[in-house]
C-alpha cells in the first residue's frame, strides 16, 4: 500500500488501512533514532519550512529533528519574527514561501482551518502541526504508536481522555484515530468542557473522574488550555484540581497495568500529580521519542510521493511532470547524447549573421 494523500491535514477522512500504514512506516523510522549516527540521506537536497504562529517546544523541535535526520534542510519561521508583524496575511506569507519551492510546509496556527487554507494553494505538501481547536494529527499518531508499543492493538481496549476536551485539538484527533482503530473511548471532564457533539461519535462521556477511570487500559491527560478560554468554565483552578487532577488515589481505579500519556506541556498539580507524571506508569517521554519517528514518516511519505508516482508512469519516465507536447515529439538521440548540439540550418545562419561577428558566420 502507498499513502496517496498530497497533504496531511487531519485524521478525519483517513481509513483504518491508511492509519496502520502510517504507524508501520513510523515504526520503521524509530530504529534510526537508536543508531549512533542518527541520519539517513532520504531527503537530501530538499527543504522543509516550519511556519509556527503559536509557541511550541516539542512539536517544532520534533519536526526540525525529523527533517534533519532525513538530511533535509530546515527553515524555522515564527510569527513574532516574520512579516506578520507588518500586516502580511497568512496567504501572502504562504505564497511567498511556496515561490521558494520548498518540499513541504509544516504549519501551526491559532485559527482552525489554517492548514486547509494553505493546502488550497496546492503548491507543495502542507502538514498540519495543530490548527486552533480543530486537529493535531501527528500528535494522535504518536499517541497511538506509544499505546500500541505497550498494550498491543488498541481494538477493544478502553482509553480515557481526561481534561479540557472542548478546546483540545489533541482530543479530537485522538478520538478519530482511536475509534477508527476500534478502541472504546471515554471522555472525562467538567460538563462545561465536554462538547455535546462528541456523543454522536460513539464515545462514553463522564463528569466524574473516578467513574471515568474505572477499568481503563490507558489514561490520556490533557492540558488545561486557559489561553483559548474566552470565559470561565469552572469556579477556580483549585476546584478543577480537586475534581480532575490525576492523583495516585484516582489512578487506583484503572487497571493495574495502565499507562499514562500527556501531550505536554504539563501543569503539575492541576492536571496531573508529579508522583504520577514521574511514576512507573507514565510513558510521557516515550511519546516525545515516538514523535520524531512519526514526523519522519509523514515527511518522507509526503515529500517522496511524486517521485514514487513518477516511477509508476512508464509512458514518460524521463519527464513525468511535463505534459504531452505533440508539436515537439521526444528526440531519443538527444536524450542518449546530451553533449551533442544540433548545427543550425543555413536559413538560421543567414538570419542571425548580421548580429554575429564575421568569423562566427557559417562556423
Amino acid at each position: 500500500m502507498t499513502f496517496s494523500q498530497r497533504h496531511f491535514l487531519g485524521i478525519e477522512g483517513l481509513s483504518r488501512e491508511e492509519l496502520l500504514f502510517l504507524l508501520k512506516t513510523a515504526e520503521s523510522f524509530r530504529e534510526i533514532s537508536e543508531r549512533e549516527v542518527k541520519k539517513v540521506p532520504t531527503l537530501r537536497g530538499k527543504t522543509i519550512i516550519n511556519l509556527f504562529y503559536e509557541s511550541s517546544t516539542r512539536t517544532r523541535s520534533s519536526f526540525e529533528i525529523a527533517a534533519k535526520r532525513l538530511s533535509a534542510d530546515t527553515i524555522n519561521i515564527s510569527a513574532s519574527t516574520s512579516s506578520v508583524n507588518k500586516g502580511e496575511t497568512l496567504l501572502d506569507t504562504a505564497r511567498s514561501l511556496c515561490a521558494m519551492r520548498p518540499a513541504a510546509i509544516v504549519i501551526r496556527h491559532p485559527a482552525s482551518g489554517a492548514a486547509h487554507l494553505l493546502a488550497q494553494l496546492d503548491k507543495c505538501p502542507v502538514i498540519n502541526a495543530g490548527d486552533g481547536t480543530h486537529e493535531h494529527p501527528t500528535q494522535a499518531l504518536l499517541d497511538v504508536m506509544t499505546i500500541r508499543e505497550h498494550i498491543g492493538e488498541v481494538e477493544g481496549k478502553t482509553i480515557a481522555i481526561v481534561g479540557d476536551i472542548l478546546h483540545s485539538r489533541v482530543a479530537r484527533s485522538n478520538v478519530l484515530a482511536l475509534t477508527t482503530l476500534g478502541a472504546n473511548v471515554r471522555l472525562v471532564g467538567p460538563p462545561t468542557l465536554l462538547p455535546p457533539e462528541f456523543r454522536l461519535w460513539g464515545v462514553e462521556v463522564h463528569t466524574d473522574l473516578r467513574s471515568g477511570l474505572s477499568g481503563v487500559d490507558v489514561i490520556m491527560m490533557l492540558r488545561l488550555q486557559r489561553e483559548r478560554q474566552a470565559r470561565n468554565f469552572f469556579p477556580s483552578l483549585d476546584e478543577y484540581a480537586r475534581r480532575f487532577c490525576l492523583t495516585t488515589q484516582a489512578l487506583a481505579e484503572a487497571k493495574p497495568e495502565v499507562i499514562i500519556l500527556h501531550p505536554g506541556p504539563m501543569n503539575r498539580g492541576i492536571e496531573i500529580d508529579s508522583r504520577v507524571a514521574d511514576g512507573p506508569y507514565s510513558v510521557i517521554l516515550e511519546q516525545v521519542t515516538n514523535g520524531v519517528a512519526v514526523r519522519m514518516a509523514v515527511l518522507y511519505l509526503l515529500t517522496t510521493r511524486e517521485r514514487i508516482a513518477a516511477q509508476d508512469r512508464p509512458d514518460r519516465p524521463d519527464r513525468p511532470d511535463r505534459p504531452d507536447r505533440p508539436d515537439r515529439p521526444d528526440r531519443p538521440d538527444r536524450l542518449n547524447y546530451p553533449d551533442r548540439v544540433a548545427e543550425p540550418s543555413p536559413a538560421v545562419v543567414q538570419e542571425i549573421s548580421p548580429v554575429l561577428p564575421k568569423r562566427a558566420v557559417g562556423q
